[in-house]
């Protein structure tokens, strides 16, 4: 029995199959955060007061029965009553903010530290919101665990795309003082990258990074550049290297050079090459928490019909899915296409 409109990813060794299901999706409501109030301040201190207290202490207030009328007002104090301040105005320094945004902005903050101080930190800060210790600490251990599935799958996405896919350099650019800022330089170079992908076919993935002396900013990408669309000339330059303190020949191009400050390009010439620059990146994204950048046209998956004589065995949760030889047959719609390769491959429809 063959499974139609299976999705195909590559893991690096193996091509593995998932088949389609007619599970329907049903979405599942999202828990309604409480809105707390939040004051600036240290964040190791920050004081948290929650709707529900200002509830409670509207609630505590004279009820309306037990007001004087505007005219016994004016009676008794000889004064015309004054208008009355709506109580839910913020004070300067207050803003408002769910508990999930707070341990977000706090997770940012204490990135840098490590996992048992980031969780000390976490719970001292959000201590003044939660009711009880064991409350507040197990709130932050459930969303560190998130943070921590978030990363995994971030991880996957990562490399699924990445092995779909042929890249032909490992980029680095890097911005002159002179010429931008830290915001104008990574506007101006997510805008020149999406005009290249959109006109000239340029495919890339890549992660923004800090220089961890200098703190500046820097982009690391890998390309995939066809032929006759690199603009500007490559020039080889020898400079002197303070990470691994030697001289070095870098690969750098006159045209983003002259638009941004500096740019270095390496060859990707194999495999083990392209493994080192994915390791790379990815130690960027759980170092700094930034979003990986991906262009138009990266799918994890494409879409083919799998037969049974090209299924090794069955594999994963459940055995769900599929593990397949590396020559298998690839069918669209019961038409095939031809033995799995890249040219095959980009025949077929993809999915993300």
């Amino acid at each position: 029995m063959p499974y139609p409109e299976c999705k195909v990813y590559f893991d690096g060794s193996h091509y593995i199959a998932i088949p389609h299901t007619e599970k329907r999706y049903r979405p599942r409501p999202k828990k309604q955060e409480e809105v707390i109030v939040v004051k600036e301040g240290n964040a190791s201190e920050l004081s948290v007061e929650s709707t529900e207290t200002k509830e409670m202490q509207s609630n505590s207030a004279p009820q309306e029965s037990d007001a004087l009328s505007p005219l016994e007002t004016i009676a008794v104090t000889g004064e015309l009553p004054q208008e009355e301040q709506p109580a839910n105005i913020l004070q300067p320094n207050e803003r408002l903010m769910t508990k999930k945004e707070l341990f977000d902005e706090l997770y940012q903050q204490y990135l840098y530290l490590k996992k048992s101080e980031r969780r000390e930190k976490l719970i001292a800060a959000l201590r003044p919101y939660f009711k009880t210790d064991n409350a507040v600490k197990n709130y932050v251990d459930s969303n560190i665990e998130r943070k921590r599935r978030n990363l995994i799958c971030r991880r996957i996405r990562l490399t699924r795309k990445i092995n779909l896919q042929t890249f032909t350099h490992f980029v680095t650019f890097t911005y002159d003082g002179k010429l931008h800022t830290e915001e104008t330089f990574r506007k101006g170079l997510k805008k020149t990258l999406a005009n290249f992908a959109s006109r000239k076919g340029w495919k890339y993935v890549g992660v923004w990074e800090r220089s961890p002396e200098k703190q500046r900013l820097h982009f690391h990408g890998l390309f995939n550049i066809p032929e006759s669309t690199m603009p500007g000339l490559l020039f080889e330059k020898s400079d002197y290297s303070f990470k691994s303190h030697r001289r070095q020949i870098t690969v750098q191009n006159t045209y983003f050079n002259e638009r941004f400050g500096r740019s270095d390009f390496e060859k990707i010439e194999d495999y083990t090459m392209l493994g080192s620059s994915v390791a790379y990146l990815m130690k960027y994204l759980e170092k700094t928490g930034e979003k990986i950048v991906y262009s138009k046209g990266l799918p994890q998956y494409f879409i083919s019909d799998i037969m049974d004589e090209d299924v090794v065995t069955t594999i994963g949760l459940e055995d769900r899915k599929l593990l397949l030889f590396d020559d298998f047959e690839c069918w669209d719609e019961g038409v095939s296409v031809g033995k799995v390769n890249a040219d095959t491959i980009s025949q077929l429809r993809k999915s993300n």
